[in-house]
């Protein structure tokens, strides 16, 4: 393994791909890049954490950047810290949902949004050029501390129009949690108590660093709370990734959601409180489409990549957005995946309609997705895409990003890897079989 570097940060084992010294080229590029201003830094509870920081802290005052430390936060708390002191950027210390013997470096710009292409290629090329110079004595920057930004945060939720503390409050409901040992463990007790929810029962809620399962909140990682979810006879479970921007549901009766439906919940929720689009990556489930159709609305995709729905919606105007891996963004609090305030969303909607869990979900149509590859080995990408591309001329394939093909009973999605010799192949059906069949069925036809 070797240090993943991207538009939008840096991503390695500690202290083999991820050292002290790209840390410190990496963050010297960002921090000059942002003009030596005001830049945000907050982490994740992993081990390496505090290491991070520290080194983050030093480099970004050694160039002359003012620094708002906010310690252990989720990355959409630390995207509000941006908008609250009006600052130039912000660093997140966090592998999201890799293993914890990672970290990494995630870059918000002066919108508190994720760097877009051009502006993490420049950010790259100053670090590999090292075009950037040190400040003497007298003019490094400052560090400042905010302990309240969580609370700032989880207050911007209260004070959306259609968030009912009372409502909610009256429901009585319990809810199970697993943040995985990550800001979850700090910001989802806090924020159902804030939303009156009195009864949380909580597994993997010390903050530890230290995954009780694999982060990544996906089906096979997440029998444990769905038993809770039964034992206590909880009314929803939540379940975080480490940094808190995705979002995994369980129903009362102890069901797994689906991370798909996160955002389709999401957008049922607010379309029907506000008029306008959506939007979506090519790559999510066509549930988001059936629920903008509800509400006579166009549900629009992007390519895969958070900043490219951000992107979308800003281009539509979208009053809601987010991805199939249970991101959720609401641009009235900011425009990035953000779990907590997608938590309250999912709350208001199950006390406004007084519905369970169960019974939500049901009301859904269902989708299977499935998820493969095609190996590269002595083979054109680019050729194979051109050739679903022609081979599927009648569909009007979507060649936003790759190659998406719609069939009325499903669709396939092909996209080369950025990072390994292989096209992914996604695609969806009424049923298991059906999404295996189109895929298989695309594949052998470019093959």
């Amino acid at each position: 393994m070797s240090l993943m570097i991207s538009v939008s940060g840096i991503r390695g084992v500690f202290g083999t791909d991820l050292t002290p010294e790209n840390l410190t080229r990496f963050t010297a590029a960002f921090g000059h890049w942002s003009g030596g201003g005001k830049i945000v830094v907050g982490r994740d509870t992993r081990v390496t954490g505090q290491i991070c920081e520290d080194i983050v802290c030093a480099v970004l005052q050694s160039i002359g950047c003012d620094v708002v430390k906010v310690g252990v936060a989720p990355t959409p708390t630390v995207a509000m810290g941006v908008l609250k002191h009006q600052a130039d950027g912000a660093i997140i210390i966090s592998a999201s949902h890799n293993p914890e013997e990672w970290n990494a470096l995630k870059l918000l710009n002066s919108k508190s949004e994720f760097l877009d292409e051009s502006q993490g290629k420049k950010v790259i090329e100053i670090s590999e050029d090292q075009s950037y110079s040190y400040k003497k004595y007298d003019e490094v920057g400052t560090v400042t501390e905010d302990d309240e930004l969580l609370n700032y945060h989880i207050q911007k939720i209260l004070d959306l129009p259609y968030i009912d503390r009372d409502l909610i409050t009256s429901k009585n409901f319990s809810v199970a949690i697993d943040p995985v040992n990550g800001t979850g463990a700090v910001s989802l007790p806090q924020l159902l108590e804030a939303l009156g929810v009195d009864t949380i029962h909580a597994i993997n809620d010390e903050p530890t660093g230290i995954f009780a399962h694999v982060a990544e909140p996906l089906p096979e990682h997440l029998g444990d709370i769905c038993e809770l979810v039964k034992e206590k006879n909880c009314d929803l479970g939540i379940v975080t990734d480490p940094d808190t921007d995705r979002l995994a549901l369980v129903t009362d009766k102890g069901n797994l959601f689906g991370e798909e439906y996160t955002q389709a919940a999401a957008f049922d929720f607010l379309l029907d409180k506000k008029a306008g689009p959506c939007a979506t990556n090519l790559s999510s489930s066509r549930v988001a489409e059936d629920v903008a159709k509800k509400y006579d609305q166009k549900c629009h995709r992007s390519s895969v990549g958070e900043i490219n729905v951000v992107k979308k919606m800003q281009d539509v105007d979208a009053v809601i957005g987010g991805e199939g891996n249970g991101g959720v963004i609401n641009p009235d609090l900011h425009y990035g995946r953000d779990a907590l305030v997608g938590t309250a969303m999912i709350l208001q909607l199950l006390a406004e309609r007084d519905i369970s869990a169960e019974e939500y979900r049901n009301s859904l149509p269902n989708y299977y997705m499935r998820k493969s590859k095609m190996q590269l080995t002595d083979v054109d990408g680019d050729a194979l895409l051109e050739k679903a591309k022609s081979k599927y001329a009648d569909y009007n394939p979507d060649t936003t990003d790759g190659v998406k093909i719609d069939f009325e009973d499903g669709w396939v999605h092909l996209r080369k890897s950025n990072t390994e010799p292989i096209i992914r192949v996604y695609s969806e059906g009424i049923s298991p079989e059906k999404a295996e069949e189109l895929a298989n069925t695309v594949v052998s036809a470019i093959q």
